[in-house]
């Protein structure tokens, strides 16, 4: 079953039903769409899809409810997750349908592309380029998306991503990522990141002195700040003021966290630096440590 939600989306319907029709899948297929209360010519264009996937033995089904409810109102086994505005490649659905029969209660990604082409090029290559270990230990994603994928791991499930690219993803001014507020995405990993690794943690260090790193230590439940040791950088500047203090603190004794070189620092690590920003300097830095990823470190960017 392809699940595809829809607001106002009759620009993209052509180039994303399509790609679905040209699908090599040699199973059943559906199409379960949630139209979100769509104001343009939406519901017409869908209409018309819906004879010419009839006509591939390919049902469509029309809910104006919520994403949940064409979930419901499906019969597959199993679940595609497909935006009107980004366009399949014609074997997604069967690669992905091989990958979920091996790789059992787990969610399946893909490679993508963007386009336009190079629009969020470090993000982009950030995700094609995560190991399988990886994809549990840097977890991300828009809220609603994001909410299930943690919630998923929470219960036991798995990741599995297949090494193709399946998928266009579109960027443009009217995509979900852009109706969403960078605060809500951080307020929903910050609850996942402490109670699945700091909560279980003795103490830790913080990796970088600056606006992030300092943001991150703010946001911790007041039993978490106890447990930062450090903050770490290489900036000679922040190392030379030797502690932040958060005044900020309800505290009456100010907390006061020391700033130290990274060599001098103590795993475990929460990292708080943007990657592929510095020319590879601090992939060369942390890598110089010999450590774990999602056992002496973490990423949080």
């Amino acid at each position: 079953s392809i699940i595809i939600p829809v607001y106002n989306g009759d620009k993209w319907i052509d180039d994303c039903l399509r790609s679905v029709e040209t699908q090599n899948f040699n199973g059943k297929l559906e199409v379960s769409i949630f139209n979100d209360g769509s104001t343009d010519g939406t519901i017409s264009k869908l209409e018309e899809w819906r004879e010419t996937l009839r006509e591939k033995s390919i049902s469509v089904t029309l809910v104006g409810y919520a994403k949940n409810q064409a979930v419901e109102q499906s019969s597959g086994v199993y679940l595609c997750f497909q935006d009107i505005d980004d366009v399949m490649s014609p074997d997604r659905v069967s690669k992905q349908y091989q990958a979920a029969r091996s790789e059992q209660n787990s969610i399946i990604g893909s490679k993508f592309h963007r386009e336009p082409e190079g629009s969020t090029e470090r993000f982009t290559k950030w995700a094609n380029t995560l190991s399988q270990d990886q994809l549990y230990s840097q977890a991300n994603g828009v809220p609603e998306d994001l909410i299930f994928f943690l919630r998923h791991l929470e219960l036991g499930g798995g990741l599995c991503r297949v090494d193709a690219d399946l998928l266009m993803y579109r960027y443009h001014p009217g995509a979900t990522t852009f109706s969403i507020h960078e605060d809500t995405i951080w307020e929903i990993r910050m609850e996942y990141i402490q109670k699945q690794v700091l909560d279980k943690w003795e103490s830790f260090t913080i990796w970088n002195a600056g606006k992030q790193g300092k943001k991150f230590y703010r946001n911790l439940s007041t039993t978490n700040q106890r447990k930062v040791a450090a903050f770490c950088d290489v900036d000679p500047k922040k190392i030379k003021c030797g502690a932040y203090i958060y005044h900020e603190s309800k505290e009456k004794i100010k907390p006061t966290v020391p700033i130290v070189h990274f060599q001098s620092a103590k795993p475990p690590f929460i990292i708080c630096m943007k990657l592929d920003l510095t020319g590879g300097e601090f992939e060369k830095n942390l890598a110089s440590l010999n450590l774990k990823e999602g056992v002496d470190f973490f990423h949080f960017n």
